[in-house]
């Protein structure tokens, strides 16, 4: 429920009882003369007004309303709400997500496999504000998206930027767990981790996924690994970024449960297979529960005040009365 500064401003809502009585009792009317028209032994002359009648009335309404919520902004409503502010480091963790067009594959829900994995980190990193979480992209090559950090916005601008196929047709895991390694190695954290979400084998880039998998665990970064997919034929669509080209049809879907398993033990961490959307959501909150630390925090009172808000939507409902009224019924408010 939202608190008002200035509640006084409540008492201009009785000029809308006030005004209703005025025009009931005759104040505003104006003078008019009764005429009716008719042949003899004719039928009187009927103007049907129904439609300018309700046009009339909702001018009405709008008119009315904006006022009321101008009053409304007028009383300076605002909420109170209580942020953490954190005064110790969280955890570090770096996701390291496959952009290869084979995430195209639309066999987990209704959309790609890229679109569910980046809906799955999304809530991860709203339901823990606490840690740092940056992005690693990887094709034939890899990119860093964003490094580690603790703005959210920043983050989900840069998430929802990823495009599929624009690092190219590979995957380099080996060259996309390095770039993460670089990127954490100097990190102050207490604890860090690396989350590889992939649907395919290593087959491009001239580090191996092994010898990445040593380094990131004798840096003190876990790395976790998760295989996207199911095995057999899947439906794919799928435009190319560089040729704007657009592909559909069916991909034959397979990769090496084992090689992934292999990077995860020597990481230090575990492989999970993700099949479904429910797959992703329990095994991120495994990882973030594995790799949760003990944080010290503050409160702070955030005041958000949205009377703009309400002004503006009180201007466009008068103009909108008003060009009924004025220039649609060419009446008088």
């Amino acid at each position: 429920m939202p608190d008002f500064q200035n509640p006084a401003a409540f008492l201009l809502l009785l000029f809308i009882p006030a005004l209703y009585l005025l025009r009931k009792t005759g104040f505003f009317s104006r003078l008019a003369f009764l005429l009716t028209i008719s042949d003899w032994n004719g039928k009187s002359f009927e103007w049907k007004r129904t439609p300018r009648n309700f046009a009339s009335m909702f001018s009405r309404v709008c008119t009315s309303l904006a006022f009321a919520i101008a009053v409304f902004a007028l009383a300076e409503p605002v909420i109170y709400r209580q942020e953490r502010i954190y005064t110790s480091r969280g955890t570090d963790v770096m996701f390291v997500i496959d952009v290869s067009p084979s995430m195209a594959a639309k066999d987990i829900g209704s959309v790609t496999r890229l679109e569910v994995a980046k809906k799955a980190v999304m809530e991860l990193v709203n339901s823990n504000p606490g840690a740092s979480f940056g992005v690693v992209a990887m094709g034939e090559d890899a990119s860093i998206v964003i490094p580690p950090t603790v703005d959210k916005n920043i983050f989900m601008e840069r998430l929802r930027s990823i495009q599929l196929g624009y690092l190219g047709n590979g995957t380099a895991i080996g060259t996309g767990l390095s770039t993460a390694v670089f990127h954490m190695v100097s990190s102050a954290a207490p604890k860090k981790c690396i989350v590889l979400i992939t649907d395919g084998e290593n087959n491009a880039g001239s580090i191996h996924p092994e010898t990445a998998a040593e380094l990131a665990f004798k840096n003190n970064i876990t790395v976790y690994t998760l295989g996207v997919g199911s095995d057999g034929s899947v439906p794919i669509e799928y435009e190319d970024p560089v040729t704007g080209k657009s592909y559909a049809g069916f991909l034959d879907s397979t990769f090496d449960i084992t090689a992934l398993r292999s990077i995860a033990q020597i990481g230090g961490g575990r492989f999970f297979e993700i099949q479904s959307v429910g797959d992703f959501s329990l095994a991120l909150s495994v990882i973030i529960k594995n790799q949760g630390v003990v944080q010290t925090y503050h409160s702070k009172t955030v005041n958000y005040e949205f009377y703009d808000k309400l002004i503006l939507i009180a201007g466009i409902l008068f103009a909108f009365g008003w060009f009924i009224r004025s220039v649609c019924l060419q009446e008088f408010m």
